[in-house]
């Protein structure tokens, strides 16, 4: 039985019309005569979608019971024994209810194609699962439901449905995806501009990236060689040479004339591993590529334009980028050049670009090879291997082995001659060359114990012998040096790249650094020595190991860093070779020690500065805002007392309550300079425990008046993990600042949903809003936004809210409200040990 084919609508965010757009080909498939049928969609009560489903058969669910709660799913059996031509399945990335057939829809999906069933399914962006993360550093919400990217992937038939995320808002705010009540939230949280924009290009480019294994796929199975210039992918060849980074930028600016342009620089290395090129500006243009967006590649091949060209096309490259040769004029004798001979064999579907640079005709030379040093053991060895084998070699054939053929003994000396370059390298393989030709002329070729050659064809067979071992003798020695030179080199890059990115990233400090000087080189210890000007003793700044050097006289290695700054090392004396990378050590540390003063001298800065704005701002509100009501509790006070007023009950009354409210705004004042006092020394401790949101949201609205606020919180919340009073106190600081900035006939909104692994507590007010560059500035202490109409303070609630928040595992951010005013959104986990009977509404819609 042929396997069924998958269709999928692929949503670039939820309310697109995935779903709508199924059931249209359902339609549309029916009244051609196809058997049909509606396995599983979820309308979502929305009346559009709901109309579609009529004149369409569909198959009844199956129902499960599960934690006394009654669930329909797909009835995977009832679709199979149905057996239609085209099933449609809704929810692709759905989490099937415990106890189905399978664990994800998909895996249902995967059942009915394999008998034979065609699919028509849908799915959202968000919900692949190699975009989780990227989907929730945009949205701030974490997709419980994914599907395998493979799943979708093998999908015959993907269809992108898109809509702009204006369109998207308006319909939303008419109605057309949530109900009313959910407009607002919805709006102001997942369905902000932002998100639907960032959410649109994911499937914009996930769709682009498949519609090119497409056309990969496409046209590797009918064997199209030709370029196919679907959109402008730019190849820059690359030599390591200084004109790359030329040649890169004028690529990006080709690749920005048209929509969608690519750069892929690559750089040809020989299969041998021996180049010209430079590692380190090969490194600098491939951060520079990959800055400007594009990608670096490198390839092996010995002849250079062909590699170039078979990689072109194997991308589908449509220009390639290349440099004006370097060579000078006499060279081209040896040949016609890269760029070319790429321009000749490019053909008529592949532009090159031949760029002038500065380096243009300077000649290309190559880098002087440095002999590797191969160690004074080696080459007292390597000499007594060269030497006294031979001589030991032609007593055991005179004495012991006598007898064995002129050619034998002269493979056995060759063999001497070749142990010797691979111990000792090229002047002892030569010493043992020539003790060996000087044996065997004298040994064992007649007339012997003379060195005169009686047969011309032996003269012959010395000779060979001799010109073959020096050959050997020479590749022998220069692999074993190319060998040694490639592994220093590499241990050299890898110390240097390990250097390198600890420094820039900041994780090094300056004794870790030197422990790292210290561990490489073998040395027992290490110092950085700095002193102020040449009549000044030496310091230490940081050292490791024992006794290190106090003076960089008293080291074994001395490596000055300017003027006034030497590391010291002590342990062994190290060769010239090494000091290479002991150099850029010395560097890196007087650059680490410079930093690490600079952030200390930063830090405190910044502790001054803040202290001094805590205190400037902690002197006006003494100044100001607590003289206030003290003023007028010293005012009703002096008028009680004064003797010369007679004072009726009534009048009494109100001084007493104007001393009252005085006092109750003076306490309350002091206690958010305490716990402002409290969050800034670190000296908050919450107890967290399980508590019921629904219990303290009403304790924090004490301090405002009753009929100012309009709670809207369900039973049906989740347990909160939580301080309980400091949760409360984070509250009642939020709605006495709605209050106080919302007109006097407009009631503050509280409200609360679930979200994910969380609860959201909005205050909603009608006020006059704060600006976007003012959201972060709110929260801190001793700041108010614009003039409150009602009451004054010393700008402490927003900050205290947050402290608190933020010390229960929460958060505390400032949103627009839909229509006008500012909304706050409380965040707090809910208990992790408490799993919840049925799921949020808002992420239940987001993600059908």
């Amino acid at each position: 039985m042929a396997r069924g084919k998958l269709r999928i609508y692929l949503g670039a965010a939820p309310g697109v019309g995935k779903t709508y757009a199924m059931l249209s080909e359902a339609h549309r498939r029916t009244e051609r005569g196809t058997d049909c049928v509606v396995a599983f969609v979820e309308h979502h009560h929305r009346p559009r979608t709901e109309v579609m489903l009529h004149g369409l058969e569909q198959v009844p669910r199956k129902e499960l019971e599960y934690r006394g709660a009654t669930f329909t799913e797909m009835d995977v059996d009832a679709v199979l024994r149905r057996a239609p031509a085209v099933a449609l399945v809704d929810e692709l990335a759905h989490t099937n209810v415990p106890g189905s057939r399978n664990t994800k829809r998909w895996q249902d999906v995967e059942e009915l194609l394999a008998a034979g069933i065609d699919v028509v399914s849908t799915v959202n962006i968000q919900h692949l699962e190699s975009l989780g993360d990227v989907v929730e550093s945009i949205t701030g919400v974490r997709q419980r439901e994914t599907v395998p990217d493979e799943v979708v992937r093998r999908a015959d038939q993907i269809e992108l449905v898109d809509m702009s995320p204006e369109a998207l808002r308006r319909r939303m705010a008419h109605g057309n995806i949530y109900k009313s009540d959910k407009v607002d939230a919805a709006l102001s949280n997942y369905f902000r501009p932002g998100n639907l924009t960032a959410l649109r290009e994911l499937a914009l480019l996930w769709v682009a990236d498949r519609v090119d294994a497409y056309l990969t796929e496409y046209r590797s199975a009918h064997q199209v060689s030709t370029i196919w210039g679907s959109r402008e992918r730019i190849v820059v060849g690359l030599t390591g040479g200084p004109e790359g980074r030329t040649l890169i930028r004028r690529a990006a600016r080709l690749a920005e004339k048209g929509a969608g342009g690519e750069v892929l620089a690559v750089y040809i290395s020989r299969s041998d591993g021996l180049t010209s090129a430079s590692p380190k500006e090969l490194a600098v243009q491939r951060t520079l590529v990959e800055d400007l967006g594009g990608t670096f590649h490198q390839v092996v091949g010995d002849d250079i334009p062909a590699a170039l060209l078979d990689f072109s096309r194997g991308v589908n490259a449509t220009q390639i980028v290349l440099g004006v040769s370097r060579r000078r004029s006499w060279q081209y004798v040896f040949g016609p050049g890269v760029g070319a001979t790429v321009a000749r064999e490019s053909g008529p579907d592949l532009d090159v670009h031949l760029i002038t640079h500065d380096e243009a005709g300077k000649g290309r030379g190559l880098p002087v090879a440095r002999g590797a040093r191969l160690g004074r053991a080696r080459v007292v060895w390597g000499w007594l291997v060269g030497v006294l084998g031979p001589l030991l070699l032609t007593w055991l054939l005179t004495s012991a082995v006598p007898e064995v053929g002129l050619a034998n003994d002269m493979l056995l000396f060759l063999s001497l001659t070749v142990a010797a370059a691979l111990v000792g390298g090229l002047f002892p393989a030569l010493a043992s060359a020539v003790v060996g030709s000087l044996l065997l002329n004298w040994f064992f070729t007649p007339p012997v114990h003379t060195f005169t050659i009686a047969d011309p064809k032996n003269i012959v067979a010395i000779a060979i012998f001799v010109g073959v071992a020096l050959s050997v003798a020479s590749v022998v020695d220069l692999a074993a040096r190319r060998t040694h030179q490639a592994a220093r080199l590499r241990a050299e890059s890898e110390i240097l790249s390990f250097l390198a990115g600890n420094i820039l990233r900041g994780e090094t400090s300056l004794e870790e650094l030197l422990e790292r000087v210290r561990e490489t080189f073998g040395m027992d210890s290490a110092a950085l020595l700095e002193r102020t000007d040449e009549t000044t003793p030496w310091t230490c700044a940081g050292s490791v190991g024992p006794r290190p050097a106090e003076i960089p006289e008293d080291a074994d290695v001395d490596v000055p860093v300017g003027d006034h700054m030497a590391l010291s090392l002590r342990g062994r004396v190290l060769p010239a070779s090494d000091r290479r990378v002991l150099a850029a050590f010395a560097a890196q540390a007087a650059v680490v020690l410079d930093r690490q003063r600079l952030q200390r001298e930063a830090d405190r800065a910044k502790e001054l500065a803040e202290g001094n704005r805590i205190r400037t701002a902690l002197l006006a509100a003494v100044s100001h805002d607590l003289r206030t009501p003290l003023a007028g509790i010293k005012a009703a006070v002096s008028s009680l007392r004064s003797d010369d007023v007679e004072w009726s009950e009534q009048d009494q009354a109100e001084l007493l309550e104007a001393i009252e409210e005085g006092a109750d705004r003076l306490d309350h004042l002091v206690g958010n300079l305490l716990d402002m006092s409290r969050l800034q020394t670190g000296t908050v401790t919450p107890i967290i425990r399980e508590t019921d949101l629904d219990e303290v949201v009403p304790m924090a609205l004490g301090g405002v008046p009753e009929d100012s606020v309009e709670l809207d919180i369900p039973e049906t919340l989740p347990m909160v993990y939580v301080d309980r009073g400091l949760l409360e106190r984070a509250v009642a600081n939020v709605v006495e600042n709605a209050v106080k900035y919302s007109p006097p006939e407009e009631k503050v909104l509280v409200s609360a949903s679930a979200l994910a692994d969380r609860v959201e507590v909005r205050v909603v007010d009608r006020g006059p809003g704060v600006p976007d560059e003012a959201k972060d500035r709110i929260f801190e202490p001793f700041q108010r936004y614009g003039d409150s109409p009602r009451g004054v303070g010393v700008g402490l609630g927003l900050a205290v809210a947050r402290g608190f928040a933020e010390s229960v595992g929460g958060t505390l951010d400032a949103e627009d409200t839909p229509g006008g005013g500012l909304t706050m959104v409380l965040a707090v986990p809910t208990a992790p040990e408490r799993e919840r009977s049925e799921e949020p509404d808002l992420p239940t819609a987001a993600g059908s």
